[in-house]
C-alpha cells in the first residue's frame, strides 16, 4: 500500500505536509479495523475529518449512506475530487472542520435535516483536543465517533477517578470511550515519532451532566485543572475568584473534601459539585 500512496503523491505533486500533521495510514489492516469499529449501515451518515488522499474514504462509501469528508489542504481536495469522482455518495468539503457547522457539512452532503450521523477521522494531532470539544458540544453530536489519536491520549481518554484530567473527564461526559486497536508508527508514511491508536466514542442519548449544567460544569473543570497539583481548595478559589469560606461552603454541600485534587474527582462528583455550584446563593 505505501508504494500506491507514493504513487498518488507523485501524480498530483504532493508532499505530506508537517504543519498540517499529514501522516498518511499504509496499514490495510488498521483500515479494516476502523471501518469495522464504526459499524456502518446504508442508513449511515458519515462525517470523515481529514480525507488525505481518500482510501479510507473510499472504504466508508462503500458501506455507509453519505460520506462528508472535510479537508484543510486545497492540494488534498484536487485530488480527492478526482479520484473520488466516481462516488455518487461522497461530497468533499474544503474547510477547516473547527470553523464549520457540523450540520452545514451535512448538508452540503445532502443529508436530512437533524439526521444522526457518526464521526470517522485521522485527526491531525495537534488539533485533537479542540476537535473532540468542537464535536462533542456541538447541538448536533454525533452517535459516535472512531478516531485515530496519538497513543498517549488514547490513554488519557480513557483515564479514571486517580489520573483523570480536563480532556478526559469533558469527554467521558458525552460518552464511553473504548480503545479499538493500537498502531504502531511505521503504519503511517512518513512515520510520525509517536505511536498511535484507534479509538471509539459511543455517545450517550443525553449527557451525564445535564445540557443547562454543562456551561458550570467546564467551568468549574477549567478552574480545577488549571492548577491540578493545588488541592481542589485552593485551585477553585485561586480561578473562580471565591473566597476560603465561600469555597470550604461549595465542597462541603457537594461532600467533597476540600483536599482533594481535581484528578480524584469521579465524574459523578464533580456533577454534585456543579449543582451546589449552580445553588450557592448569588
Amino acid at each position: 500500500m505505501i508504494d500506491q500512496v507514493k504513487a498518488l503523491l507523485q501524480r498530483y505533486q504532493i508532499a505530506p505536509s508537517k504543519g498540517l500533521g499529514q501522516n498518511l495510514l499504509v496499514n490495510e489492516a488498521v483500515y479494516q479495523r476502523i471501518v469495522e469499529a464504526a459499524a456502518l449501515t446504508s442508513e449511515d451518515v458519515v462525517l470523515e475529518i481529514g480525507p488525505g488522499l481518500g482510501m479510507l474514504t473510499r472504504r466508508l462509501a462503500e458501506r455507509a449512506g453519505l460520506v462528508a469528508a472535510i479537508e484543510l489542504d486545497r492540494k488534498m481536495v484536487a485530488l480527492l475530487q478526482a479520484e473520488l469522482g466516481d462516488l455518487s455518495n461522497v461530497t468533499i468539503i474544503a474547510g477547516d472542520v473547527l470553523e464549520l457547522d457540523p450540520a452545514d457539512a451535512l448538508r452540503l452532503a445532502g443529508a436530512p435535516a437533524g439526521a444522526g450521523y457518526k464521526v470517522v477521522a485521522n485527526l491531525p494531532y495537534y488539533i485533537t483536543s479542540r476537535a473532540l470539544r468542537h464535536l462533542l458540544a456541538d447541538s448536533t453530536r454525533p452517535n459516535s465517533l472512531v478516531l485515530m489519536v496519538q497513543k498517549e491520549v488514547a490513554d488519557r481518554l480513557r483515564t479514571r477517578p486517580g489520573q483523570h484530567s480536563l480532556l478526559s473527564l469533558s469527554v467521558q461526559v458525552f460518552g464511553e470511550v473504548e480503545q479499538v486497536c493500537r498502531v504502531p508508527a511505521s503504519a503511517f508514511y512518513p512515520q510520525p515519532k509517536v505511536s498511535s491508536a484507534v479509538v471509539r466514542i459511543s455517545t450517550y442519548r443525553a449527557p451525564l451532566v445535564p445540557e443547562q449544567l454543562l456551561g458550570p460544569f467546564f467551568r468549574l473543570l477549567r478552574a480545577g485543572f488549571m492548577q491540578k497539583r493545588k488541592q481542589l481548595h485552593n485551585s477553585l478559589a485561586a480561578n473562580l475568584a471565591m473566597s476560603a469560606d465561600e469555597v470550604a461552603t461549595l465542597l462541603a454541600a457537594a461532600d467533597i473534601a476540600p483536599t482533594m485534587r481535581p484528578q480524584a474527582l469521579s465524574l459523578a462528583q464533580w456533577r454534585s459539585l456543579t449543582e451546589a455550584f449552580v445553588r450557592r446563593p448569588a
